[in-house]
């Protein structure tokens, strides 16, 4: 039996809580959060802004009292201030000030990520918000519920600033989308896919204003404008939206860190440290893709991880401990009912790796020409190592829901498949859901 100390308890730490407590038994759980809700699910927070769903209740899957209900002790509106690692303590400190201090056997550190901060004038003005915590949610959602709140800056494009921008246009209001690339989403998607959302969004009544880069928030009691090197417009609110950081400051120079910042873990998601374990977006993840350590800050990361630490934290199973398969970072995202799904490299992060990259692509409608009603075209690229032929990454985007075909690249990549074995794929064929010389199909045979 071990005394197991979780400090955060949002995605990760809850996939770790309830590992735990639902397979561990015998351990006792110790959790530490400093929010006042667990679990909120943070990709829902546009479709509630834009009033795509009509709550944010269904947001949270899991609560205090549910842990507590299965035998955890839960900290709540508690950070944690200091980890002894020698003396395996955690001192935390409530919202009344009162310390609280906990020895333990193991620890996982689930502490998340942190919104980017720039340092730029007028981010302390009424109307300027940040997004991460189902508070912020609550704040933009209020904020945008004033009538006199009709032009909105939206700054950085990539998955949160573009669904913000959305949500912001589906409440009526002007939306501003700022970005200092030329299009939106370039870390996840070559321009040939870029461009397409570029479009959804203009078509939508977005403002884009790429290739900028803001230096200022302007305004006198309350926002008034922004400010960037190429002008200044004016604006009645501001939401910043240009990325986190890990939160790993508790690691005190102890435990190992990535390149940026991040605690470095093994395929166990254990630490330099033997029984300290990280998760989620406070930790180092295995790509499949570049087969080596990143950090890509995805849910769906952040739950594997979570169930590997709680597994291996309370007890291998059956003796062997839990290792991560590796992910590929896999993502998606879906814009006024335009769909885009990548998986893996695109071509500038192959070639940022290391990689030769090549591609082939290919674009088709998704059904037969004679099926009249809803089918559209679908565009595929697959991104291969021109060496090896091994498959690198996948991106497809459409009108039609082409997701689950992003899941089969997603495990090419992590069984090292090469483009040619995609070629003669056993893929079946009927005219109410594809082609028979499909797109996957005809970009494989495609490829040189």
């Amino acid at each position: 039996m071990s005394k197991i100390i979780l400090a955060g308890a949002n995605h990760a730490g809850t996939a770790a809580a309830n590992t735990i407590l639902d397979n561990h038994k015998d351990n006792s759980l110790v959790i530490f959060d400093s929010n006042s809700n667990i679990s909120y699910l943070g990709c829902g927070t546009a479709l509630w802004i834009g009033r795509q769903i009509d709550n944010p209740e269904g947001l949270f899957y899991a609560s205090k009292e549910s842990f507590e209900k299965k035998g955890a002790v839960v900290h709540m509106e508690t950070e944690v201030k200091r980890i002894d690692f020698d003396k395996k303590t955690v001192s935390a400190a409530d919202k009344s000030g009162r310390e609280i201090t906990e020895s333990y056997d193991k620890l996982i550190i689930a502490t998340g990520s942190l919104p980017i901060t720039p340092k730029i004038p007028g981010l302390d003005l009424p109307n300027v918000e940040f997004v991460k915590l189902f508070q912020n949610g609550q704040q933009i959602n209020n904020i945008l519920d004033k009538r006199e709140i009709q032009s909105v800056a939206v700054v950085g494009a990539g998955y949160i600033g573009v669904e913000l921008a959305e949500a912001v246009r589906r409440r009526g209001k002007n939306a501003l989308l700022f970005e200092t690339a030329d299009t939106c989403l370039s870390t996840y998607y070559d321009d040939w896919f870029t461009r397409g959302m570029d479009k959804v969004l203009a078509d939508n009544g977005i403002i884009l204003h790429f290739n900028e880069l803001v230096e200022e928030i302007t305004g006198n009691g309350k926002v008034e404008g922004i400010k960037t090197n190429k002008g200044l417009y004016q604006v009645d609110m501001v939401i910043m939206a240009i990325g986190f950081r890990p939160n790993a400051a508790l690691g005190n120079g102890v435990l190992e860190t990535f390149t940026n910042g991040a605690y470095k873990v093994n395929l166990k998601q254990e630490t330099n440290l033997p029984g300290v374990y990280a998760i989620g977006d406070c930790a180092t993840v295995y790509s499949n893709a570049v087969q080596s350590t990143s950090y890509i800050a995805l849910a769906t990361n952040a739950v594997r991880s979570g169930i590997i630490a709680g597994h291996n934290a309370a007890g291998p199973v059956a003796g062997t401990a839990l290792e991560s398969a590796g992910v590929q970072g896999s993502n998606g995202i879906c814009i006024f009912n335009y769909k885009m799904v990548s998986t893996g490299l695109n071509i500038k992060a192959a070639e940022k790796a290391g990689f030769i990259p090549s591609y082939t692509e290919f674009e088709d409608l998704q059904k037969p020409a004679f099926i009249t009603e809803n089918n559209h075209k679908v565009k595929l690229r697959i991104v291969y190592d021109k060496n090896t032929r091994r498959v690198l990454g996948a991106q497809m985007a459409s009108y039609q829901d082409i997701s689950m075909g992003i899941h089969m690249f997603s495990l090419a990549i992590e069984e090292k498949c090469t483009i040619d074995k995609l070629k003669l794929l056993d893929i079946f064929f009927l005219p109410h859901f594809n082609q028979p010389y499909n797109y996957i199909t005809m970009a494989a045979l495609s490829a040189v």
